[in-house]
């Protein structure tokens, strides 16, 4: 069975960065907010699921492997 999550960067301060997320690119319900000097996420609604952390580690690998939070992308296994 394939998982997939989407996301999109919707503010960024020098403390963190937030964003929306969910299964569908066109109706995100949900946001989280990834801590940039500990790297840690919270999410908004409070519900730690398979959709927050697949979408919390993805955000985290794209940060390392580009230098930058990603404005969006998503994340498929």
């Amino acid at each position: 069975m394939a998982a997939i999550v989407y996301f999109r960067k919707v503010s960024e301060t020098e403390e963190g960065v937030e964003y929306e997320f969910g299964d569908d690119p066109g109706d995100f319900t949900r946001r989280l907010t990834m801590d940039k000097a500990s790297r840690t996420s919270t999410v908004r609604d409070e519900l730690v699921d398979h959709t927050f952390l697949k979408a919390s580690r993805k955000l985290n690998a794209l940060r390392t492997e580009r230098g930058v939070w990603p404005e969006r992308g998503m994340s498929v296994s």
